[in-house]
């Protein structure tokens, strides 16, 4: 029997296709992996919120947060979970002098001003006063707080690496800095923007970039945590 040589139909470009068909594959099992994942672990947060933040969140916080929940860049406020481990941070510490990079609508800011002793500062630092309007009824409601707190807009830069140079400058030796939002949604762990939520495309790089400086800096010690938005502590070793 004579055998005859049969030709792939697709030639070159079915070689070409099979490889792109690989790819689009392998991208969409690393999608439902990374929102298997994602779904477990709101279920997971959902029970520390009912069980362990909310009976504990104070009242005044409560209220600021419904009240900047339905403010378009809601995602960039503290989460309560967050904010209860910022808290007992500060307790720890017995923080009295703090400095505020981004406040927004002033969540985190009043959390601190609930978790200092009376006789602490705090300086507050924003370029957006609106934002921070919304929490400001709350915030300076009589006998909620004695704290002596000033908004600033100076040296306000929009740099991750300069905000870490200078705050370094101004904290001593042991001194803690806690970055929020480090995490952007859990996107951090995408291989690429484009595939991020249309909120979260900007500050992607950015805030990739800024995660691998904190990892390289020699000069802290560092904890990442995934609460909330991603919360990362650094601690001055010299």
């Amino acid at each position: 029997m004579e055998h005859k040589n049969i030709e792939d139909p697709f030639g070159k470009r079915g070689l070409l296709m099979n490889h792109e068909l690989y790819q689009v594959l392998s991208l969409t099992i690393f999608i439902i992996n990374f929102l298997d994942s994602v779904c477990n672990s709101v279920s997971m947060l959902q029970y520390i919120l009912d069980t362990s933040v909310s009976p504990r969140e104070p009242e005044p916080l409560k209220e600021l947060r419904h009240a900047m929940k339905d403010h378009p860049m809601s995602f960039l406020a503290t989460s309560p979970d967050s904010g209860q481990f910022m808290a007992l941070i500060l307790r720890l510490m017995n923080g009295k002098k703090t400095t505020e990079i981004g406040v927004f609508t002033g969540y985190s800011l009043l959390l601190t001003a609930l978790s200092i002793p009376d006789d602490g500062k705090i300086t507050a630092i924003d370029i957006d006063r609106k934002a921070y309007e919304v929490g400001l009824p709350i915030i300076k409601r009589p006998g909620l707080s004695t704290k002596s707190t000033s908004l600033s807009p100076q040296l306000y830069q929009p740099s991750f690496p300069g905000y870490h140079e200078r705050l370094l400058k101004l904290l001593k030796v042991g001194g803690v800095i806690m970055y929020d939002n480090t995490l952007w949604g859990g996107t951090v762990a995408l291989p690429d923007p484009s595939l991020a939520p249309q909120g979260r495309k900007s500050c992607w790089k950015d805030c990739v970039e800024f995660n691998k400086i904190l990892a390289a800096d020699t000069r802290i010690e560092i904890s990442q945590a995934p609460l909330g938005d991603g919360v990362t502590i650094c601690r001055r070793l010299y």
